[in-house]
């Protein structure tokens, strides 16, 4: 069942304007040397006066031109309990482990339809999902090296399925063998947190990965709402399930499910077949509405992509996925309604 939490208040302070970023970083999507589970495990709980940092966030507008806010944290429960499960054997490096277990979406049907249709592609070469009207979830990194903004970020734009063309046909082509074409929005802005970068952190802190991009123009689509994270066991079989655009698939949705490994505060640990394109899209869990015999799907996580991570002095591999906690839910749903009203419950 979703559990209602009481939400912590993210509440703007100030903000400055900054100035134009560079947009010259190259898109990795592949990161190293992140602070892994063993190293998760020892990091001290942050302060409140470290969460004001952290969760105070830049934006970067279509002109080019930038922001940072500031903000406090009000209500905020530092819990330093749950903080990983059981160890499992480690892995060689690989992106698809063993039988590759993702399904290509072909079905025009599935396609345009929810819970697929609100998977979306990125300019820069991710994947998101659509979270509001106007809004889409993704990863940090998509947009952001933890020094400056990757090339093709400053003219932003989001690609959503579309199965039918219109207009005389030579702009759009109909796609005949069931692959999606996508039909594509400019981005009006960006938010991405301060805790990704890497003057704030020190290092790439992958608790942090992740962004919201405000579309220049509302979309019509079923959109998936934001959940918070549950811990392993109260997930029905530990599963997740997300939906991508991955590279060595081209132009194909690619879905997949599978279960957690190991969790940390802000992280989930896992095997799911994954490969590049795939980052950034949103992680969803199908569980049970409170007092009510509906079921719902909500997003609780996005997907990092694959990371070599740092266990007992050796570097090993995961795919990872950064979780939405009270507090970056919190956040999330401030940057999606503007204010914290709406965003008291979740």
């Amino acid at each position: 069942t979703w559990h209602l939490k009481k939400i912590p208040q993210i509440v703007r302070e100030r903000t400055f304007s900054l100035d134009s970023p560079k947009f010259e970083a190259k898109t990795k999507l592949e990161l190293n040397s992140v602070c892994g589970i063993e190293c998760q495990r020892k990091l001290p709980m942050p302060s409140l006066s470290d969460l004001k940092d952290l969760l105070s966030y830049e934006t970067v507008f279509e002109n080019g031109t930038r922001t940072l806010t500031e903000v406090n944290v009000l209500g905020a429960v530092l819990d330093p309990a749950g903080n990983t499960t059981t160890r499992r054997p480690s892995r060689k490096k690989r992106q698809i482990y063993g039988t590759d277990s993702r399904f290509s979406i072909y079905d025009k049907r599935f396609m345009t339809n929810f819970p697929f249709n609100t998977a979306v592609k990125i300019s820069t070469g991710c994947s998101g999902i659509l979270v509001s009207p106007k809004h889409v979830l993704t990863a940090a990194h998509c947009l952001h090296n933890g020094k400056d903004y990757v090339k093709g970020s400053k003219r932003l734009r989001v690609g959503l399925m579309k199965t039918k063309s219109r207009g005389n046909g030579r702009k759009r082509k109909e796609t005949s063998d069931g692959m999606p074409s996508f039909q594509w929005t400019r981005v009006k802005s960006t938010h991405i947190p301060k805790g990704w970068f890497k003057g704030v952190s020190g290092d790439i802190a992958l608790d942090y990965d992740y962004a919201v991009l405000e579309l220049k123009r509302p979309h019509k689509r079923k959109y998936m709402e934001l959940g918070i994270s549950p811990t392993i066991k109260m997930m029905p079989g530990s599963m997740i399930h997300f939906s991508g655009f991955d590279n060595d698939r081209s132009g194909q949705l690619v879905y997949r499910f599978c279960s957690i490994s190991d969790e940390s505060n802000d992280l989930f640990y896992q095997y799911c077949d994954a490969e590049p394109g795939s980052t950034g899209s949103g992680i969803y869990l199908r569980l049970k509405e409170p007092n009510k015999k509906k079921w719902k799907r909500k997003i609780i996580a996005v997907y990092s992509g694959h990371q070599w991570v740092d266990i007992n002095g050796e570097q090993q591999d995961y795919n990872v996925a950064v979780r939405i906690t009270p507090l970056k839910y919190a956040q999330i749903c401030f940057w999606i309604h503007g204010n914290d009203e709406n965003c008291t419950q979740g």
